[in-house]
């Protein structure tokens, strides 16, 4: 099982290539490695400045725009219900044997691994493109790298990393420039 990524693009500033969508797979593979998660799905969505306003104002009570959200789906509280897919037990098939998973095959008669059809969602990241655009000017690096950073800053906060005061952000920000730096995304 490996890190899969599901994206979306809801902005029409700049146009996502088949590239940029590469060096992401990549950055999640290398912070997958670094932090030791070797599968899920990280749902990614690319918007423009009032989309992010919109979710920042109604999840964070924050009335602006903001340049990446993150919603984890590995934080659970005390009142959350746990979800479960599929069913511990095995299902008999019609004769009444229990069907072996990995024996199964598709139509075009390869095996199939069913926990490849539905990793475990890590949860989604909203990066803001018009943002990553300004931002990339005035720090003076390309708007890949810029959208890199947010992606791989986004990525850590689904793992529980936060920047709420200056050693935990000095943490966090050396974990994210090892991982541009192994990608080639730099300053």
């Amino acid at each position: 099982m490996t890190l899969k990524l599901e994206w979306t693009n809801e902005q029409e500033a700049l146009p996502i290539s088949d590239g940029l969508i590469e060096k992401l797979e990549q950055l999640l593979k290398l912070a997958g490695e670094q932090e030791d998660i070797n599968y899920g799905e990280v749902a990614l969505s690319f918007v423009d400045d009032e989309a992010i306003l919109a979710l920042n104002k109604e999840y964070r009570g924050i009335d602006r725009p903001t340049d990446v959200l993150s919603f984890s789906m590995l934080e659970t509280t005390p009142d959350e219900i746990e979800i479960v897919f599929g069913d511990e037990d095995e299902e008999d098939d019609e004769d009444g044997e229990a069907a072996d998973d990995d024996d199964q095959e598709d139509a075009d008669g390869d095996e199939e691994d069913e926990d490849d059809d539905y990793p475990e969602p890590l949860g989604d990241i909203v990066i803001s493109i018009p943002r990553a655009i300004a931002q990339a000017e005035e720090y003076g690096h390309s708007v890949e790298r810029e959208i890199g950073f947010l992606f791989v800053h986004g990525f850590l906060h689904l793992l529980g990393y936060d920047h709420e005061d200056e050693a935990t952000e000095r943490h966090m920000f050396a974990q994210q420039e090892k991982v541009l730096l192994k990608a080639g995304l730099t300053r």
